[in-house]
């Protein structure tokens, strides 16, 4: 038996002939006060993540590419990291194909031992999905997953997310209810209200010094 399962059995030992105890749970003292009509979600959501340095903008989902493509421009990146087995970045992928001039995109499609270095010294941006948001907190819901892991929205200096409007909740209780957490949770489950931040050295604010400098969240209206 190995040593989790040995402790599990412990656990399950102990409480043979007690009773549980009833829960008296009250979900309405974390969703009363944090709740929204449906037409202050993104702008709640917008005010708080700008508030601490992210920068969000609304587009559709037909018209996301061409603005992520000026955004590129403006910042003046010449790569972006993308997954390519997802929907976005096939879709992206089609936007940008055959056309000159354009920053290269990148496919996460292999091992992180197999590019580490240039993963980490040369790319500079990053494109991912989101699970959705949460407007009581101005976070970004992030679940990594095989096409798309920790490390694209952790080691490139600039993370563009994409996020649904209709996936814009009014707090985590809602979240996790809805999308039915408790049936399946995930390994690493992310909730992020901007980019990376630390004030360790002198209490002076610093970007950048755990993730990315630069968040860019692109909210699909129609979505």
């Amino acid at each position: 038996m190995s040593a989790k399962a040995n402790i599990l059995a412990k656990l399950r030992k102990s409480l043979e002939g007690t009773a549980p105890v009833a829960d008296d749970y009250d979900a309405d003292l974390v969703t009363r006060p944090w709740s929204y009509p449906a037409a202050e979600r993104i702008p709640r959501l917008r005010q708080l993540m700008e508030a601490v340095h992210t920068e969000t903008h609304l587009t559709t989902t037909a018209d996301w590419p061409a603005l992520l493509e000026k955004l590129l421009a403006d910042k003046q990146l010449p790569s972006l990291l993308i997954a390519p087995a997802t929907a976005h970045g096939a879709q992206l992928a089609a936007h940008f194909a055959g056309r000159e001039g354009l920053p290269r995109l990148k496919a996460y499609d292999r091992p992180i031992e197999e590019w580490k270095a240039e993963l980490f010294d040369d790319t500079p941006a990053s494109l991912t999905g989101s699970l959705g948001a949460i407007a009581a907190t101005g976070s970004l819901i992030l679940w990594p997953t095989r096409e798309e892991p920790r490390l694209m929205s952790l080691v490139p200096p600039v993370h563009f997310a994409l996020l649904k409007a209709s996936e814009v909740y009014d707090n985590f209780l809602e979240v996790q209810r809805k999308q039915q957490w408790a049936a399946g949770m995930p390994t690493n489950a992310l909730l992020v209200s901007g980019p990376s931040k630390t004030a360790d050295i002198e209490q002076v604010l610093a970007y950048g010094a755990h993730g990315p400098k630069d968040l860019v969240v692109l909210i699909l209206e129609d979505a």
